[in-house]
């Protein structure tokens, strides 16, 4: 069973709506761009995430394989999602920009990032839809 969950950048400007477990698995990861935004990973489906509003209110930022495309609001510098690498057909969103009214449990696990080739397949089937 999932829940509706909305969440936006800091000023608002970004909107998002995500279909996920009311209880959330997160994942904590420590490479060079996790580690340094605090971002907690929870990675959906596209057909699971909605851009409510502020498309025009957002930058991209790419590097390395330029894979993922790292998604942030012009104004208040906020990455509420992006497209991640691992799942280029999903969304990987930070549940610390979700309303924590709908999470009736968060628990958050570590992901090695740092050695991301090699722990990369953990995370390949995040993005298939789990919608009961």
């Amino acid at each position: 069973m999932t829940s509706l969950h909305k969440g936006s950048c800091h000023c608002g400007a970004v909107t998002i709506e995500i279909h996920a477990p009311a209880e959330i698995e997160a994942l904590e990861c420590n490479c060079s761009m996790c580690e340094r935004t605090g971002f907690l990973h929870l990675i959906v489906p596209k057909s699971d995430f909605r851009l409510v509003s502020g498309a025009d209110s957002m930058s991209t930022y790419t590097f390395n394989t330029r894979v993922a495309q790292h998604y942030f609001c012009k104004a208040c510098g906020c990455k509420p999602f992006y497209v991640p690498r691992s799942n280029p057909d999903g969304y990987s969103v930070n549940v610390r920009c979700l309303d924590k009214s709908t999470i009736n449990k968060l628990t958050v696990r570590p992901f090695d990032g740092q050695n991301w080739e090699a722990n990369a397949a953990h995370l390949a089937d995040l993005s298939h839809s789990s919608r009961s």
